[in-house]
C-alpha cells in the first residue's frame, strides 16, 4: 500500500503538470491538441523533396512584388516590411502549403527559399474562429519567437520554456510540434511571449496562431513545417526588417 506521502507527491506533480498545461490550454488547442492523426513529417526541402528556390533565378529575384498575391493583400503588406514568408494553401479545404521567404532590397523581392508544410486540417478562411480547425486568411505580423528547445541563433525575441511542451496524452507524434515556434500576430499581444493566452478580438475569434515543426498532417489552425526550416526561419526572420507573413490558399490569395 502506498504511503500518504508518496500519495501526496504524486497529487503534487500531477498540479503542478496541469498548472503547466493549463497556462497554454488556450493555445495548445488551437494549435493542435485534437489534431492527433500522426504522419511521417512534411516532406521538406531539407528532408529531400524539391526546393523550389533553386529553380530558374529569373522567377525567384528582381521581384517587384510577392509573386500569386492579388492587390487585395499585397496592399496589406506594410510598406516598411523588408521579409515576407509566403503560405501558398493548395486549397480552400486542403491542409498542404508551399512555404516561402522573400526578402527585399531596394524596390524588389527576391526569393531565398521554399519548402512544403501544413495548415489547418480543413483548411482556409477567411472568417476564422475558434475550433474551426481552418487557417486565418491574411497579413499578419511575426514579433516573437520560442518553444520547448533553447534559442537556435533567433533574432526575434525569444522565450525559452518547458511550458511550450505538448501534453504526452496527445500522439507521440505531436510531441515536439512546439520545440520551436513563431506567433503569427493574430488576435494576440506583440511583444508577448507566444504563450501569452491574452486574445484583444475576444475568445470567439481563435488565436494561438503559430508557424511550428511539423507533425506530418494538418493543424487546428497554426502553419506547421521542418525542425530545419523553422530553424532556419528563426535564424533569418529579424525584427529590424518588420516581417510579416502573407497566408491563404492560392485562390483567395490571387484574388
Amino acid at each position: 500500500m502506498r504511503s500518504a506521502g508518496a500519495g501526496a507527491k504524486k497529487a503534487m506533480r500531477a498540479g503542478v503538470v496541469a498548472a503547466a498545461c493549463g497556462l497554454l490550454a488556450t493555445t495548445l488547442a488551437a494549435c493542435g491538441a485534437d489534431d492527433q492523426d500522426g504522419g511521417r513529417g512534411s516532406g521538406t526541402a531539407a528532408d529531400g523533396a524539391a526546393d523550389t528556390s533553386r529553380g530558374d533565378e529569373a522567377r525567384t529575384t528582381d521581384l517587384k512584388r510577392i509573386p500569386d498575391v492579388g492587390d487585395r493583400y499585397q496592399k496589406r503588406i506594410p510598406a516598411d516590411a523588408r521579409q515576407v514568408v509566403a503560405v501558398y494553401g493548395a486549397g480552400k479545404d486542403s491542409a498542404d502549403s508551399t512555404i516561402a521567404l522573400f526578402t527585399k532590397t531596394g524596390d524588389t523581392w527576391k526569393q531565398e527559399r521554399s519548402w512544403s508544410g501544413h495548415n489547418g486540417k480543413k483548411g482556409w478562411t477567411t472568417d476564422h474562429h475558434e475550433g474551426d480547425k481552418r487557417s486565418p486568411v491574411g497579413v499578419f505580423t511575426l514579433s516573437d519567437a520560442g518553444g520547448v528547445l533553447t534559442d537556435p541563433g533567433a533574432k526575434l525575441p525569444y522565450t525559452q520554456s518547458g511550458a511550450f511542451q505538448a501534453p504526452h496524452y496527445w500522439a507521440k507524434s505531436h510531441w515536439h510540434d512546439f520545440d520551436y515556434v513563431v506567433a503569427i500576430d493574430y488576435n494576440r499581444v506583440k511583444g508577448t511571449s507566444p504563450s501569452d493566452p491574452t486574445r484583444p478580438e475576444g475568445q470567439t475569434k481563435g488565436g494561438s496562431i503559430w508557424l511550428h515543426m511539423d507533425h506530418g498532417s494538418g493543424t487546428s489552425a497554426c502553419v506547421s513545417q521542418s525542425k530545419s526550416d523553422m530553424e532556419y526561419l528563426l535564424r533569418n526572420l529579424d525584427p529590424a526588417r518588420h516581417p510579416v507573413v502573407v497566408m491563404g490558399d492560392k485562390a483567395e490569395l490571387k484574388a
